[in-house]
Order: C-alpha cells, then structure tokens, then sequence
C-alpha cells in the first residue's frame, strides 16, 4: 500500500522565484502562445476568458522573458504549485485587470502567506485561462507546469480546487487583485481560511473591482496535483489550437470541423442565434442562448459563465426537449463566419454559429469535476438538471 500524496507541502518564507528545485523545460514562444489560446478558447466551453485577453498576456510573456513548460512528472514530489486565475463575470463592462495585477498576486501570496514556490499552473483551459501564469513565470523565473485544475473552464473558484474543499486540514491561501483606480476601484486583497470562504471573498472583490480580478491561490506539493488536477491539459489545448490554424486556408467550417475532429465531437446544431438572456448575479454571467438549427429544432444553451445544458427542442420552447449534453460535458460556439470559437458574452441575435458538444471521457478532467455537490451548485444557479444527467 502507498500513501496519499501530500496535500499541503513543506513551506517557507521565500521570495518569488525563490523556489528550492529547478528544471528544463520547453521553452514557450508566441506560436504557442497562439495555439494556446486557440485551443483554450474551445475548452473554455462559453467561459474561460478571451482570446484576445490570453493572446495579449500570453505575447507579452514571450516578450518579457522566457517562459517554460514542464510536466509534473519532472518536478520532486515536494515541489510547492500555486494555481494562477482569473475570477470575475466575462460580461462586466467595468473590468480592468492588467498585467501587473497577475504578477502582484503572486507577490501578495509570498509575501503575506510566507511561502515558497517552484511552480505555477492554471485553474482551467480558456481563450485566456489556459496562459494564465505565464507572464508570471517570465516574470518571476519560475516554471508553468501543466496540470491545470481543470482540462475545462469552470463557474466557480471551487470547482477548479482539485477537490482540496473535501480535505479536513486544507488552509487555502488566495491573493487577488485588479480594478481601475482612477474610478475608485483598485482592489487588493489576502485570505487564509477555508476554501469555500476564501473563493467567496474573491468573488465579492470581483465584483468590487468591476467585475474581474486576477488570482494567486492555494500552494498544494506537486504529488497532490499529479492525482487531483488535469495534467496534460495545456498540451491538449495547443493541439486543438494547431489542428485549427492549419485549416483555416479552407474557411470557417473546416476550422471548426478541426476542432470537432481533435475532441472526437459532434456538431449538433448549426445555425442563427434567435435569443439572448443575459444576467449577472452574484458576480457571474448566467443566462440562456436560443440557435435555430432548423424549422423544427431549436438548440438551448444555458450558461452559467460557461455553458451547462444543451437541449434540443421543438418550436414551442415550452414543449419537450432533448438533452443532448450536460456539465461536464464540453459544448462550445463558434462564429461560422470565421470559425473562431465563441465564449457565452460574445453570442449576439443574429450571429451564425455551430454548436459542438463532446462527451466528458474525452476531456482532461480535475477532481472537483466528480463531486455531485459542485454539480448541484450549477442547478442551483441556472434551474437546469445537472446532476441526474451526470
């Protein structure tokens, strides 16, 4: 019998960057950076940032250093990981996080948490959640290592915790900030307490900074990560992304065709947007987006920042549906008049789009994706069954 991978490492003060073991890794240049996001933006499932916010952050990484992935087979079992976030609604039109807020999130965690750190991963795959920390690392000298909380985007903070809420003894660490000053709304904060409370302190710092912060949160040891996060996620986001770029010469449903084809997918609808419910509550997006596929079928989508039901119905929205996919399952848009995928802020009445749903077994999934309770949140939120479908 062996033992459980330890949860909370061996820590100290230290500064960033000051971590006690060093690897190699593969140098990251901007055509990862543009696969990344490609890739991330269809795992983002509606949610997960965007595009153009990881590209920007992702090249202006490469541009202040070089930052390097490695795999978490590389680093000692000890090895202290810190998750890098953004948490916040993608619609908020009040947001303002700049780069200098993701590196000072990191500062705050060594600083007021008094610890050391060998490495950085992200919550989840998005537009721009799959490159978050990699401006830190250039930064910082430290390594992105890839296993993210979770191989999908995700609503909640808790969700993309690799399940650290179901363990007794957890403390979680977390360090926000962001928000415009000339308006009043800069926001910086460190907590240390339970992860549920601590995520919910977040949130409300979000949406006391307009709508988003940037998050440095929860050290775990990298034997922890290697059986409760997603690793490999950040590989299967370039390569989603590289399968997209090389078919954009032959247009927009060849892009999404691509994508389809590296998730063993379906595209179950094609078609107009003909409704949009949007909301934010609590601080995230939650709402409903109607396609017509056809002049029967019409696809529901209801989000909540990402997508979480698809439903198949008939002309009369109050008539039966169909359910086709479910959280965690994967459903994703994509404008069919470029192929590039869309998050749930972006779909407006009118837009053309594909809808993809691929099937969970072929996502990279984190451990907080198996616990029904987080699942029950969802239903909560949007009014949608979750839970008996999954």
């Amino acid at each position: 019998m062996t033992d459980a991978p330890s949860v909370t490492p061996p820590i100290g003060p230290s500064a960033p960057g000051g971590g006690h073991r060093s690897v190699n890794g593969r140098a990251l240049d901007a055509g990862a950076v543009e696969a990344a996001v490609l890739g991330g933006a269809v795992l983002g499932g509606g949610g997960g940032g965007t595009i153009e916010a990881g590209r920007r952050n992702g090249l202006l990484a490469v541009e202040m250093g070089v930052p390097r992935l490695v795999e978490i087979d590389d680093l000692p079992p000890d090895a202290v990981l810190v998750t890098m976030s953004a948490v916040g609604a993608p619609a908020a039109t009040a947001q303002r996080v700049l780069p200098i807020h993701y590196v000072r999130t990191v500062e705050l965690l060594v600083q007021r948490g008094e610890i050391r750190i060998d490495g950085l991963i992200t919550n989840e795959c998005g537009g721009s959640a799959t490159v978050n920390g990699w401006l830190q690392a250039a930064v910082l000298g430290l390594p992105v290592v890839d296993a993210p909380c979770n191989g999908r985007a995700h609503p909640t903070g808790v969700m993309g915790s690799m399940g650290l809420h179901r363990v007794p003894e957890y403390v979680s660490l977390q360090a926000a900030a962001g928000g415009d000053p000339e308006a009043g709304r800069y926001v910086e904060l460190f907590t240390r307490g339970s992860l549920e409370q601590a995520a919910s302190l977040v949130l409300q710092a979000s949406i006391q900074a307009g709508g988003l912060v940037a998050v440095a949160r929860n050290p775990v040891a990298a034997s922890y990560a290697r059986e409760h996060a997603a690793p490999g996620a950040i590989r299967q986001s370039m390569t989603i992304g590289r399968a997209m770029l090389a078919s954009r010469g032959a247009g927009p449903e060849a892009t999404v065709e691509a994508a389809r084809e590296a998730l063993h997918g379906e595209v179950v609808a094609r078609g107009e947007v003909v409704d949009v419910r949007l909301e934010t509550v609590g601080g995230l997006d939650v709402g409903l987006i109607r396609v017509r596929a056809d002049e029967r079928q019409v696809a529901e989508l209801a989000f909540w920042n990402e997508y979480v039901s698809l439903d198949l119905v008939g002309p009369d929205p109050d008539g039966p549906a169909q359910r086709v996919g479910t959280f965690p399952d994967l459903l994703a848009t994509f404008d069919l008049t470029t192929g590039q995928p869309l998050s749930s802020a972006e779909v407006a009445v009118g837009k053309r789009v594909a809808v993809l749903h691929v099937h969970r077994q072929h996502l990279i999934l984190g451990a907080s994706m198996r616990d029904p309770e987080l699942l029950r949140s969802i239903e909560q939120a949007t009014g949608r069954e979750v839970v008996r479908y999954t």
